[in-house]
């Protein structure tokens, strides 16, 4: 299937400008992004006037590169301070739920906990420790694992959070508590691309998460969907481990 083409030509090339632009750390001149976008120098110019009027693109030198605006950043900013982080992700969560007719819960890192943000339960739904505003031990959860391997994203930088937060608590038999080997599992879940909680916060419960980064360089929360043993074979972890991390790449 081709790309979806853009109901209003103009604005969707003037978004391919900034988007671009934003490549080029020193700037891109007229003849670059004409080239790169193949557009004519001539409605090129025209659509930089207009996002220079509304200070998106910036020209600081006549005839020089141009980068993106002061307002263009003040805008991104302005929506990561006042973004209501459930209301933007619960639709995803629903919609996930109902996919694969199991709970779905969103957390963030706090510290050595997770705390819940959001959840959403299944028709069959099942009783676990989680609730909205509760919390859980990082090491343990799958949302905990997922926030900890992209917030530590070094063997060093997880062992220095165990020395400051721990010794990591115990809650089943599978829990890992050596920093060294909870530095190698998550290292496996930096590469694989979503973590796995195998019965390590509750018995006969199972996870799969994915964090969410929403255009930063850490998480700023996880999403996890949550079954049953029974219902949660290692097939069907990895098939709900790559199509969570799909859904909050196309979606967040």
């Amino acid at each position: 299937m081709g790309e979806v083409q853009s109901p209003v030509g103009s604005v969707d090339r003037a978004l391919l400008i900034l988007q671009e632009i934003g490549r080029h750390s020193r700037g891109a001149t007229l003849d670059e992004l004409s080239t790169r976008l193949r557009l004519p120098k001539s409605s090129l110019h025209r659509l930089l006037g207009a996002l220079k009027h509304r200070g998106f693109a910036a020209q600081p030198e006549p005839s020089g590169p141009y980068f993106l605006g002061t307002e263009m950043l003040a805008t991104a900013f302005r929506f990561y301070e006042n973004m209501d982080l459930r209301t933007l992700v619960h639709p995803l969560l629903t919609r996930l739920s109902e996919e694969f007719a199991e709970t779905v819960h969103m957390a963030m890192l706090d510290g050595a906990e997770v705390v819940y943000l959001d959840k959403v339960e299944a028709v069959r739904s099942i009783t676990m420790t989680s609730v909205i505003g509760g919390r859980n031990f990082a090491h343990c959860t799958g949302v905990g694992k997922a926030l900890l391997a992209w917030t530590y994203p070094t063997d060093e930088a997880i062992r220095a959070w165990a020395e400051r937060y721990g010794p990591l608590a115990s809650r089943t038999r599978n829990t890992i508590t050596s920093p060294a080997r909870l530095a190698t599992h998550l290292a496996q879940i930096r590469e694989r691309g979503y973590s796995l909680d195998l019965e390590e916060n509750e018995p006969g419960v199972r996870c799969v998460a994915t964090p969410v980064f929403m255009g930063k360089s850490t998480p700023v929360a996880a999403v996890s969907v949550t079954a049953l043993k029974d219902r949660m074979s290692p097939a069907r972890m990895d098939e709900c481990g790559n199509a969570l991390r799909l859904a909050v790449a196309e979606q967040l």
